[in-house]
């Protein structure tokens, strides 16, 4: 047996923004004897990474090369457009994009929405990183437009954002190897789908079959305690009280009661 069927792990790499915290606390609480490690990966990398096995599986955004890969889409963020806080749009809600075409909108080479027709004007160059990108902002140079957890993620006290309402909308997956869907990726997936614990999809075969049999156990014996109820049901007047509701006319009960309530003719 080698050392990593002894003591399996599971690596899941994360592009920037996505916030995989709650499902690793689910994994904890479920599989306390399996570490689950996080690969923090740039977005433009993490199908690289997938591909080399250095993760099990990623929480990337689409789109990527799907070559070799599944993927299953999870939600979609909100587009905003971050700028100084003395910005002319910091005083509104929200934004189009075609009000943003007088001023220079910056596009980083880690951009990954995808736009038909880009708005603003472009930059003479391109930043390098989204982060290189919001101290151009903050510096005065241009505008930034990105999803909202980026937004977040690079915050900075002398900046705000606005939602663009028609701008497209950033989309975080789960992807893997397809070939190398494992027992323990299947169990991730069943944590980010919402299965319950008691749910046998997602889970490594062993404790399924385990988990079956203990369940068919367990329906036995309810469904035997079920019957029994229906009959005491049945001494104590439940199932009785239901046929004196459909015969409101029958007085105390059955058909005798009925007969010695009736008059008899006098002759």
């Amino acid at each position: 047996m080698t050392s990593s069927e002894e003591t399996p792990s599971f690596r899941l790499a994360y592009v920037p923004g996505v916030t995989p915290g709650k499902w690793v606390r689910i994994w904890n609480e479920r599989l306390p004897d399996v570490p689950l490690t996080l690969v923090g990966v740039p977005a433009a990398e993490a199908s690289d990474v997938l591909r080399g096995r250095d993760a099990d599986a990623g929480l990337v955004r689409l789109p990527i090369d799907r070559t070799d890969l599944s993927a299953i889409p999870l939600y979609a963020e909100t587009t905003v457009v971050v700028i100084p806080k003395d910005h002319i749009m910091a005083a509104v809600d929200e934004v189009r994009a075609a009000e943003l075409a007088d001023d220079i909108v910056l596009h980083p080479l880690d951009d990954t929405l995808e736009w038909e027709h880009r708005p603003g004007r472009p930059a003479i160059e391109r930043p390098a990183t989204t982060a290189d990108a919001v101290e151009l902002v903050a510096a005065g140079v241009g505008l930034l437009v990105v999803p909202q957890s980026l937004a977040r993620l690079h915050h900075r006290k002398d900046l705000t954002y606005r939602p663009v309402v028609d701008a497209p909308e950033s989309r975080v997956a789960l992807s893997w190897l397809e070939d190398e869907t494992t027992d323990l990726v299947e169990e991730f997936i069943g944590i980010v789908r919402g299965r319950t614990v008691n749910s046998t999809r997602g889970r490594p075969r062993s404790q399924a079959q385990g988990k079956s049999a203990d369940s068919d156990g367990a329906r036995r014996k309810p469904a035997t305690d079920r019957t029994a109820g229906r009959s005491t049901g049945k001494a104590t007047g439940g199932s009785g009280a239901k046929s004196a509701g459909r015969n409101p006319r029958s007085g105390s009960g059955g058909p005798k009661a009925a007969k010695r309530g009736k008059p008899r003719r006098r002759s």
